[in-house]
């Protein structure tokens, strides 16, 4: 007997065996047993979860010798020729390869005709969406009066390209990604069955690359089968797909949370040594930020991070080692580091600036501005080295700079020359505020309150900054800085969608806009 593939041999034969999709599952067991099927049904949903192997389950159902049943036998000839694909009674057509007018046109005179043996006539047209408008057209009238013993099951990865004419006319049932853990789950058990010696690390990274295809994850599991010896190890799926593994996004993190600029970019040179994808690695580090951030706000809640729970545990313990806001920092920089790769046509070089960025020593990063036009000489600090990255409470901030200050006279334009400065200031005790606060510009000075704006398109940075720690930690450097005034801040939104004084060239302003740098114009 020649050898079966994994994902055919696996392939669900009743309804129980369907992995991840309960709602549809249940909604068609239902309106079997209630004898309230719809004469035509919309599967839709992402490739590999099961949309034609339901609708071939579903067609068992109702042609089974015991049917209409929502445990069809698998055995009666009505069940073995739909399973084989010989079926008279099921026509299944490729609507990517039968996408004119005289192929529905055809189906529409053969619609006409009874069941040869069975008691429907299944039509399952997979990929509909392929269909032509005229197609479509043709098959209005059929599909929304068709005989009695006829049924229809439309299966589409792309619902929003086919006609609402036709969307009205069938009960859409829509099928979802089947989550990581029960992708897992499913492959340790057909390596129990198949006698596979496979580590579990290599599951989840199987599961982790299908990206919710079980069809997928099957199919990988089936490759790496055949091409190692006597035991599927990480290093095999990562020799033979160039797999990002969870430890390096868990080592070029720590990397940046060290201030290991060195490290990262070594990190990332041995990545694409190894042949590795790194816009795949852009992106999974990119995720793995995304559920630092989940991790951090609802303590690794396992609903809304699709991970095994020792996954979820060391997410939940680096985000010890970061704020929020610095998290959404980094996160807007790999996002920036994205759009500016489409730009360069390259993903390295805006990778490798991004985690020197990222990666910077916080002492060092200010060196390069100059003194403080008005600021007068600070205190000696306290016995530490450098200010606590904490937010700072209101009992932190010196009496002298909050109470004992009058309201002092100064404009607009000289906040503007000190500009710089005061970021440069902010640097030193937080890094993710003046990043956030380097997008912005004074806008207004009035009655002491200064009005910072943004672009439209910065609101992130705009709502992290109005958090009234962050607000606090901003007011004190500009009572150091600026020690004549006392001034408060506020943050609005502008319509422009970058600052006027930005290049005009795209590439230079999406440069500028990713690395937090300014144009300096010669005199």
């Amino acid at each position: 007997m020649s050898y079966v593939v994994f994902a055919l041999k696996w392939r669900p034969k009743n309804f129980e065996d369907i992995i991840g999709q309960a709602h549809i599952v249940n909604t068609l067991k239902s309106a079997l047993q209630k004898d309230r099927l719809a004469h035509a049904y919309l599967f839709a949903g992402p490739r590999g979860v099961g949309k034609t192997s339901t609708a071939r389950i579903l067609a068992k159902a109702l042609n089974c010798q015991k049917g209409p049943t929502v445990t069809p036998c698998g055995v009666c000839p009505f069940c073995n020729e739909i399973t084989q694909g010989n079926s008279l009674d099921v026509i299944e057509i490729d609507g990517a390869s039968n996408t004119g007018v005289e192929e529905i046109r055809r189906l529409r005179e053969s619609v006409k005709f009874s069941p040869a043996s069975g008691k429907f006539k299944i039509y399952i047209i997979d990929e509909v969406h392929m269909l032509s408008q005229g197609a479509f057209n043709a098959l209005l009238k059929t599909l929304e009066e068709p005989p009695f013993f006829v049924k229809f099951i439309f299966a589409t990865t792309h619902p929003e390209k086919i006609p609402t004419t036709v969307i009205s006319r069938c009960q859409r049932l829509d099928f979802r990604r089947i989550s990581l853990m029960e992708i897992i789950a499913q492959l340790d058990k057909i390596s129990r069955a198949e006698n596979i010696n496979v580590d579990k690390e290599v599951l989840f990274a199987i599961a982790k690359s299908s990206d919710g295809s079980l069809r997928d994850a099957e199919s990988i599991l089936d490759q790496l089968v055949s091409f190692s010896r006597d035991k599927v190890s990480l290093q095999d799926i990562n020799s033979v797909f160039g797999l990002i593994t969870q430890d390096v996004l868990f080592d070029i993190t720590e990397k940046i949370i060290r201030k290991d600029s060195k490290g990262a970019l070594a990190l990332l040179n041995n990545i694409i040594e190894e042949g590795k994808d790194i816009s795949i690695f852009l992106a999974n580090l990119t995720e793995h930020f995304r559920n630092l951030m989940i991790a951090k706000v609802t303590q690794a809640d396992p609903n809304l991070i699709d991970l095994p729970k020792d996954i979820c545990d060391r997410l939940l313990q680096q985000t010890k080692e970061l704020a929020l806001d610095e998290i959404f920092a980094v996160f807007n920089t790999l996002v920036n580091t994205k759009e500016m790769s489409k730009r360069l046509e390259s993903v390295r070089i805006p990778l490798e600036i991004a985690l020197v960025k990222l990666a910077q020593d916080k002492r060092t990063s200010s060196l390069s501005y100059p003194a403080a036009k008005y600021a007068t000489p600070l205190k000696p600090n306290p016995p530490q080295e450098k200010p606590s990255n904490q937010a700072l409470s209101q009992e932190n901030i010196p009496a002298e700079n909050l109470e004992s200050v009058k309201p002092g006279n100064i404009s607009i334009e000289e906040i503007k020359e000190a500009w710089e400065d005061i970021i440069a200031g902010l640097a030193k005790v937080k890094m993710s505020l003046a990043t956030y606060l380097n997008e912005g510009s004074p806008a207004k000075l009035e009655n002491n309150i200064l009005t910072i704006a943004f672009p439209k398109d910065y609101s992130l940075h705009k709502e992290s900054l109005e958090t009234k720690e962050n607000r606090l930690i901003i007011e004190k450097i500009f009572s150091e800085l600026l020690p004549q005034v006392r001034l408060r801040v506020h943050f609005i939104l502008t319509q422009d969608t970058a600052p006027k004084s930005e290049p005009e060239n795209p590439l230079v302003r999406t440069a500028l806009k990713m690395f937090g740098g300014r144009v300096i114009k010669g005199e």
